[in-house]
């Protein structure tokens, strides 16, 4: 049950299923109903400042600096193309990441309690995997993390800690909990009652408003879509910047119907397709940024349901490779592939431009990215893309090979329901489990 969700956005999990709950707000004549005895007109004494939080502190003994906010900072901007951000954004995300330090100390230090020890050779190989990923050794990963302002400790670190919640998780958690038959049944019974209803999946960043600031909150959260078109993370946005509470699990709703949407964000589902980014959309209490996940209809035979056979000849770029060059080349290896005809000649092609060329079948047609399945859903067995890429990795290109249709609509996957009620429940008990380590904790601010 690994969950590698590192600032550096380099794995990204999203919880499936999540029940979406969206900010709501309350207004001026209401009082919320707590278990709290709290007066309704409070008035507070003394003075604020010996509650100010400051970027240091230790937790159960153990000790947080301002130098491990900074570097987890700087593996954020990493993540997230060097964007620059508003200064109460700016803010706003290092209290965020002082919180997530915080609660990484509680995890470390809930698993080490349990007797859980995690092998310093795990951790080293998942740092040499997301070096890889940047093209890079661990060495040079090294120096390009100090040049940028962090370091390997802080990424091993958060290695480190994942990989320890995970198996406390596993151990405390998992292993006790389970899906009856009677709840499953009741998930199929309304997927039946909703088959050729609209779903989507949808991803949120809500951020709350008054009218005195809805013109700065507005102009922020254009901001972040900026980021966000520029290459940066949804999730890992959502979970610095939103203001739901399904920040935690990346700003993920889930799949939901209209119904169950604000209307602003229902309206604006209708008419987005799988990748699209929209916002700021104006939501009770403030404005939400959407991105469609996916979207389908409930027990419908869908032609993106296709299961594909495909072969991705792929080229790399020399690193330093400036926009201009990786255009040239792109230019070149379009005009290449592109003569391919079927995909018994894709072979010689990619020897001929030294490029890299796998196999691979039983792609899900869905678990490719938008972009790549309105082009795939086009076109003939023997087909090329166009190319796809970046400056920063390189260009690629895939050749259809065989698609199988969907010919009626599938029944509800009785073994996927179980395992993400499941997940729902374990996450659930999980939030519940860091709740009770900060309540105990012992925390000190300085």
């Amino acid at each position: 049950m690994t969950r590698f969700s590192t600032m550096i956005g380099l794995i990204a999990v999203a919880a499936a299923g999540v029940t979406p709950v969206l900010a709501q707000t309350v207004s001026d004549n209401e009082v919320p109903t707590t278990s709290l005895n709290i007066p309704g007109n409070v008035q507070l004494y003394g003075d604020q400042k010996a509650n100010v939080y400051r970027p240091s502190a230790t937790v159960n003994g153990e000790i947080i600096t301002a130098t491990d906010i900074e570097q987890r900072m700087a593996l954020i901007r990493i993540a997230n193309n060097n964007v620059e951000l508003p200064p109460e954004e700016v803010a706003r995300l290092r209290n965020q990441v002082f919180s997530n330090l915080i609660d990484e100390k509680l995890q470390i230090q809930a698993a080490k309690d349990a007797k859980i020890e995690i092998d310093e050779n795990i951790v080293n190989e998942q740092y040499a995997r997301l070096a890889a990923r940047f093209k890079q050794t661990p060495d040079q990963f090294n120096q390009y993390l100090a040049s940028k302002g962090s370091s390997s400790a802080a990424v091993k670190q958060q290695i480190r800690g994942e990989f320890a919640w995970d198996r406390l998780m596993s151990r405390n958690i998992q292993s006790t909990t389970n899906v009856s038959t009677e709840e499953v049944e009741a998930v199929v019974k309304r997927m039946n009652d909703a088959k050729g209803q609209d779903e989507f999946h949808l991803g949120e960043i809500y951020l709350s408003a008054t009218p005195d600031n809805a013109a700065a909150i507005v102009e922020n959260a254009r901001k972040i879509i900026q980021a966000l078109q520029a290459g940066g993370s949804f999730a890992a946005y959502a979970r610095q910047f939103s203001e739901a509470s399904t920040a935690v699990v990346g700003g993920d709703l889930g799949w939901v119907k209209a119904g169950q949407l604000p209307q602003s964000i229902a309206e604006a589902a209708v008419g987005m397709a799988p990748g699209q980014l929209v916002g700021p959309v104006e939501v009770p209490g403030g404005v939400s940024i959407i991105l469609m996940i996916d979207r389908r209809q409930v027990l419908t035979a869908d032609p993106r349901d296709a299961v594909l056979s495909l072969k991705q000849i792929s080229l790399d770029f020399a690193p330093g490779t400036t926009e201009a060059k990786a255009t040239e080349l792109a230019g070149k290896f379009a005009e290449a592939t592109r003569s391919i005809a079927g995909c018994g000649a894709a072979d010689e092609v990619a020897a001929s431009l030294g490029a890299n060329i796998v196999a691979r079948d039983n792609i899900a047609m869905r678990g490719l990215p938008g972009p790549l399945q309105a082009t795939l859903a086009n076109m003939q067995i023997g087909q090329t893309t166009q190319p796809f890429g970046a400056a920063s990795e390189g260009i690629s290109v895939l050749v259809l090979c065989g698609r199988e249709m969907p010919q009626t609509a599938t029944a509800p996957d009785l073994q996927e329901i179980e395992n993400r009620l499941l997940e729902e429940k374990v996450s659930k008990r999980a939030q519940r489990y860091l709740r009770d380590l900060r309540r105990d904790a012992v925390i000190e601010y300085s």
